[in-house]
């Protein structure tokens, strides 16, 4: 295969993601189409899982890493609703996608790994837009605290074994998240809760 068919065939098979996962799922937006048909989700897989990345779920990629649905980050970027002015941490499930969907949506971009920002190995300086790239069990404090005031932070979020997108807003020493819809997406095990501990 020639690479001109290539990349017509990976074109192609992003407008039928467009058209098929995204648009009938409700998400519209044109910043958010624009950009998930700008990037190449085959860029971000190894070359033995490029003929997987336009399927309607999550690739896993050995046990750290994955590559979500497509409607996941569809649906991540309307809540998140990034602005120009905007500083984000993007706590990363592995592959850079969701990072360069917003990179030319933001003033600035920084990535951290889940197993690092769940130990606390994070960034410096606050952010006005954290996302996770994945679904967390527990937000921890060290990462609510990287939240600048009334910033905002979206992520998946495991509840009694149901995976959620998530959002909230801290105001004064609070950070929450709040279910918005629930969506399959995978789990980031580095944030488990300890046994005993429950999201309230």
């Amino acid at each position: 295969m020639s690479n001109t068919t290539l990349i017509r065939d990976t074109a192609t098979a992003r407008k039928a993601m467009i058209d098929s996962q995204l648009r009938t799922s409700g998400v519209n937006e044109e910043y958010v189409l624009a950009r998930m048909l700008s990037v190449a989700r085959e860029d971000f897989l190894p070359a033995d899982k490029a003929d997987l990345a336009y399927i309607d779920r999550a690739i896993t990629l050995g046990t750290d890493a994955h590559l979500a649905s497509p409607l996941f980050y569809g649906k991540l970027l309307i809540e998140a609703a990034p602005r120009r002015s905007d500083r984000v941490l993007v706590v990363e499930g592995g592959t850079g996608y969701l990072a360069e969907l917003l990179r030319p949506l933001v003033a600035e971009v920084t990535t951290v790994g889940a197993a690092d920002a769940a130990k606390g190995a994070l960034p410096e300086g606050s952010f006005s837009l954290v996302v996770v790239d994945g679904a967390i069990e527990q937000l921890p404090a060290s990462l609510a605290d990287l939240v600048e005031e009334q910033g905002r932070i979206v992520s998946g979020l495991l509840q009694r074994g149901v995976t959620r997108l998530a959002s909230g807003r801290r105001v004064g020493a609070h950070v929450s998240l709040l279910a918005v819809e629930d969506i399959g997406l995978p789990v980031l095990h580095a944030f488990d809760a300890p046994k005993g501990w429950s999201f309230s």
